[in-house]
């Protein structure tokens, strides 16, 4: 294999023209091979193999640092800098992640997993590296929907400004360009932004400016024929404004116009973008046709395409699927998304409804904003975003919709532990960075019918709600029993039992259940309760509780620190209860690392078993005057 021979980076550069191309060749292979048994980001992939191969082949990684965006897209740069003989582990507990990470190996140079953050941390690197007297180039890699988000030109605005030597690369997969037109833009770049035309302006410049009467004017007209030049054959423009040369736009996918496009850049000074088109799913014609299913895929059967998990339908589907329906009733329900319409469950919403479905792209903040507009407007917007992702609109969700009371409604998708993508992607903050925020209202179902009730309720609600839901299958409902209506702040009591009280929280409500029942094989009796509210509180049913029992139990799906366990704690030291004992089961303070969803919980006590192994604890540690006393508040 001549991957084998790949010990070093270095030796990468001694590959002949024929070699590289059979190292793409193989390299693909690898990544559909690995990514069908372990799942991962496919299509994004397969379209950057040449790109990180010539990248590689011209740039001496790490003295020169690779900065990925969204890092979806570095499994070719992990197998080219030491990692093919672990690629086995990709993605698995214990194994290499699935995104760039520090602490992994010295050729990341950046951590992510969030878009359109390679620009800022580039520019970064490179100011400190000037700081620092540190030589070398800095490569942010950035795709074109990476773009949408304003954090991307932010970027591209400060580095315009520093005019310090970064090299952008911007993977455009998306825009459709001929041969004709881009061989012929790919020309013209070349001798507008080449060493050719760079001296013959210099040069030009030096002597209109020795000109005492004319200089100043002559240059002014020579700029101005420049720029219109540049407008007709060059479309970097934007870029050119913004203060970067502009190369491209280059075929991603050829080897020997990608390493020429790379030394050029090479030698530049100042920042430089270079434009490269690629396709995503190169290679793998499943991929190519469907490039949106396998983005980010579960397993999947190679000959075939199709996808390897159990059957039953995702919290995801179960809310797009709700969601069409209720829009078919009500005009004012409009749909928004992150650019991610599929993993959200919308791509029948958008179907059904093209003109009330909005794809803003990778602008979270914005998101939220332009819900805000539509709502103060009449309009009943449902926002779904992934837990992880909807961080970014922290402010907006304050300032703009709790602030005026309106009535947006968060569907949070991912909440909770997500599993092979590890920490970047897991959704353990959204309770806590929520629940404070005066006038919102926010649930958590325990199965795929209470969130079809929960999204009923919401619509009616004439404020801001959020509805946080876990990423995996739900409870089949011919399975699920009858459940109680949904009532603002009302909790719903599933087992009684007087020994200790269970409360969870979402897709810890049938844990806990399960729990209960291997605890009343030892004679112990629990009340379990569904929260479904995470605010507001079922004060009402915790004051009740309180009269039967001095031990309680919270558990969910989400940091301990601030997070629902200290919601019901803050409530239950206020009624000074003497006595009180209460244990917080949640996620630790630390990054959640990769792993399956199943085991994870089984390691931070969510299962069924490790709440009954801490129910038993807390019971046997309890002084035995304690136990079942009831208490007067």
């Amino acid at each position: 294999m001549l991957l084998e021979k790949i010990t070093t980076v270095d030796a990468l550069k001694k590959f002949t023209s024929a070699e590289l191309k059979g190292l793409a060749h193989e390299i693909r292979d690898m990544i559909i091979e690995r990514v069908s048994i372990n799942g991962g980001h496919l299509a994004s992939n397969l379209g950057v193999v040449e790109l990180t191969i010539a990248l590689h082949y011209v740039f001496q990684s790490p003295e020169d640092k690779i900065v990925w965006d969204v890092g979806h897209q570095c499994y070719t740069h992990k197998l080219l800098t030491g990692r093919a003989q672990v690629f086995n582990t990709l993605r698995k507990h214990g194994g290499i992640s699935g995104f760039p990470k520090i602490n992994e190996n010295i050729h990341d140079a950046f951590g992510t997993g969030h878009s359109s953050t390679s620009i800022s941390a580039a520019l970064g690197i490179t100011e400190a590296n000037r700081l620092l007297k540190k030589s070398g180039k800095v490569i942010a890699v950035i795709g074109d929907g990476a773009l949408t988000s304003g954090l991307a030109f932010e970027g591209l605005n400060n580095a315009g400004h520093l005019k310090r030597d970064l090299l952008i690369v911007l993977n455009d997969n998306e825009m459709s360009i001929s041969e004709n037109v881009g061989a012929l833009s790919a020309y013209l770049s070349r001798i507008i932004t080449g060493e050719f035309f760079t001296k013959m302006k210099k040069d030009t410049k030096d002597i209109l400016e020795s000109i005492p009467t004319f200089g100043d004017s002559m240059m002014k007209v020579v700029k101005k024929v420049e720029d219109m030049v540049k407008c007709l054959v060059v479309p970097g423009m934007l870029f050119e404004e913004l203060g970067f040369s502009y190369v491209g736009p280059v075929d991603g996918h050829s080897m020997s116009a990608m390493i020429e496009a790379f030394r050029m850049c090479k030698e530049m000074t100042g920042p430089v973008l270079i434009h490269t088109i690629t396709k995503k799913g190169k290679g793998y014609e499943p991929a190519e046709r469907y490039p949106e299913l396998f983005h980010g895929t579960g397993p999947f059967d190679i000959e075939s395409g199709r996808a390897l998990s159990a059957s039953g339908r995702t919290y995801s589907e179960v809310f797009g699927s709700e969601l069409v329906k209720l829009a078919a009733d009500d005009e004012r329900i409009v749909a928004i998304t992150a650019a991610m319409c599929e993993g959200t469950g919308l791509s029948a919403f958008r179907k059904t409804f093209p003109d009330r479905f909005y794809d803003i792209g990778i602008a979270e903040s914005h998101a939220a904003t332009f819900a805000a507009g539509l709502a103060v407007s009449g309009l009943r917007p449902v926002v779904a975003i992934y837990s992880t992702f909807l961080q970014r609109a922290y402010d907006q969700i304050i300032h703009d919709i709790c602030l005026q009371n309106l009535p947006v409604i968060f569907a949070i998708d991912r909440g909770g532990i997500v599993g092979d993508d590890g920490p970047t992607h897991n959704g353990a903050y959204d309770i806590s960075f929520l629940r404070h925020i005066p006038n919102l209202v926010f649930m958590a179902p325990k199965s795929g019918r209470e969130l079809k009730d929960m999204l009923h309720f919401a619509l009616k609600h004439n404020g801001p709600v959020a509805i946080r839901y876990p990423r995996g299958k739900t409870t089949p409902e011919f399975m699920e029993p009858a459940s109680q209506p949904i009532a603002l702040g009302k909790a719903e009591v599933l087992t009684e039992g007087r020994d200790l009280a269970i409360i969870a929280a979402g897709n810890m409500v049938n844990q806990a259940v399960e729990a209960a029942r291997m605890l009343a094989q030892t004679q112990i009796r629990a009340t379990v309760v569904n929260a479904r509210f995470i605010k507001p509180l079922d004060q009402e049913l915790l004051k009740a509780l309180s009269l039967k029992t001095n031990q309680f139990i919270t558990v969910e799906e989400n940091a301990l620190q601030g997070g629902f366990g200290s919601a019901v704690l803050e409530y239950l030291a206020d009624l000074g209860i003497p006595g009180l004992q209460i244990r917080r089961l949640g996620l630790p303070d630390r990054f959640v690392e990769q792993g399956t969803q199943e085991m994870l919980r089984r390691e931070f006590g969510l299962s069924p078993e490790g709440i009954t192994v801490h129910a038993l604890s807390m019971i046997r540690s309890a002084p035995a005057t304690l136990i079942k006393k009831k208490v007067a508040v």
